[in-house]
């Protein structure tokens, strides 16, 4: 991913230095296995650790590379240039490359997860903080675009919220799934190794040994976990939405933190532009094109072949990358949302009461008249609203037939705003445990 949406930290993960440390440590821990069951001389697995700190040299290893067009080749002759030929003739015993790449793979797919599961959390916090702030505060509901009936921005929070909760369990779960480690030897049947340094191995990782394994860990792990950061994408697309609409200047109820010195527009100066939440939009889409790939790599040819391979050099680091972007970007723009409560307010007033409707048309129907004939008095009235400018409530106090039915007291009553916030509370605590 490029450097114009990528952090240090995510980034240093998929880093060719990382991915050659990750690599030594699983040899080093597999020679130490050997060694503690009497496979190889001690010495031989203690003569590798001493390369323990060692700052392995990537250009070396893309020469070796040049010549032996096989990259863990590469890196085990650029190992035994430093722990020495003889002492390192035990390494990669009975293993496979599949075992340190794909180990190497779930060790660097398990550290991106904490980072994004971490970046989940402080979402989280932004948008309940937000969401008490504007517990209260009354806006319009929108179904199809159209204006329905009152809610509170409150509760849009909220439901963000929820949204993101889930897709913190799902990043956990994706997690878990991922966190198995792979030291089988050729096809999996451990003909060379013994079952005992795979458990080894997994354990100094943090990783459980795979159950069973071919000579790949299964791919529907790997499926699994782009697909769970394919829907957090989406949820933050979905949120990025709900703020683009607030900020078009016809609504203007939120608008994303116009800086001191910002420019909005190279020709128009006037221009504050959501231009966040339209990154956010693009980014979400970046990270959902993993998904399909991520499906397409489980079918694997028998017990393995490298269709995946080439895939998962791309989406690893790309889709994580740009994920932890986006988590932290949408955190900052809810935490500095500019919120407008009069221009909410002002624009559910905007078509007179109309936003009413329903109450009235229970109201009408409680009162004994049948709900075809209540519909028709309701939409009547509504109807010169939309197309007369006139007042709701005024009309409805002028229509007998409405009038048969309901008093004036009655009628006045149903366009009490608190009527529509006072499950707010039993809402938050759903939401919030609180």
């Amino acid at each position: 991913m490029i450097p114009r949406y990528s952090r240090p930290e995510m980034v240093a993960i998929w880093s060719p230095e990382t991915k050659f440390k990750i690599w030594y440590e699983i040899e080093a821990h597999a020679c130490e296995a050997m060694a503690n069951i009497g496979v190889i001389p001690r010495e031989n697995a203690d003569a590798v650790w001493k390369a323990k700190d060692v700052e392995f040299d990537v250009a070396r290893i893309d020469e070796i590379e040049a010549v032996t067009k096989h990259d863990v080749i590469a890196f085990l002759t650029h190992l035994a240039e430093h722990v020495g030929s003889d002492e390192a003739r035990f390494v990669h015993q009975g293993m496979t490359s599949s075992d340190v790449l794909d180990t190497c793979f779930n060790v660097q797919l398990v550290r991106a997860a904490d980072i994004l599961i971490t970046d989940a959390e402080k979402l989280l916090a932004a948008l309940k903080r937000r969401a008490h702030e504007h517990k209260m505060t009354v806006r319009i509901g929108r179904s199809h675009g159209i204006h329905a009936e009152p809610t509170t921005m409150g509760l849009t929070f909220a439901r963000f919220y929820a949204e993101m909760d889930r897709n913190l369990a799902r990043l956990k779960t994706a997690r878990a799934e991922i966190a198995t480690g792979a030291i089988s030897g050729a096809v999996g049947t451990f003909a060379n190794i013994d079952p005992q340094v795979e458990e080894y191995v997994c354990a100094q990782l943090g990783l459980e040994a795979e159950p069973i394994s071919t000579q790949v860990i299964p791919r529907d792990r790997h499926a699994a976990f782009f697909a769970a950061l394919g829907v957090v994408g989406s949820s933050i697309e979905n949120v990025a939405t709900e703020i683009r609409h607030m900020q078009r200047t016809e609504v203007l109820e939120a608008e994303e933190f116009f800086s001191k010195g910002q420019k909005g527009s190279s020709a128009m100066p006037h221009k504050r532009n959501p231009v966040l939440t339209e990154n956010l939009t693009g980014l979400a889409r970046l990270v959902r094109m993993a998904v399909v790939p991520a499906m397409e790599n489980v079918a694997l040819w028998h017990e393995r072949d490298i269709s995946h391979s080439s895939v998962e050099r791309n989406i690893g680091p790309d889709t994580t990358i740009t994920l932890d972007f986006a988590l932290a970007r949408l955190t900052m723009v809810v935490e500095n949302l500019v919120i407008y409560p009069d221009n909410m307010l002002a624009n559910m007033n905007k078509f007179r009461g109309l936003v009413m409707s329903q109450r009235v048309l229970l109201a009408l129907t409680q009162a004994g008249v049948s709900r075809e004939d209540s519909y028709k008095l309701v939409q009547r009235n509504a109807m010169k609203v939309w197309e007369e400018g006139k007042d709701f409530k005024t009309e409805l106090l002028a229509d007998d037939d409405v009038l048969a039915a309901l008093s004036a007291e009655e009628i006045e009553e149903k366009f009490d705003l608190g009527y529509h916030t006072k499950h707010v509370d039993t809402i938050f605590k759903r939401v919030f445990g609180e």
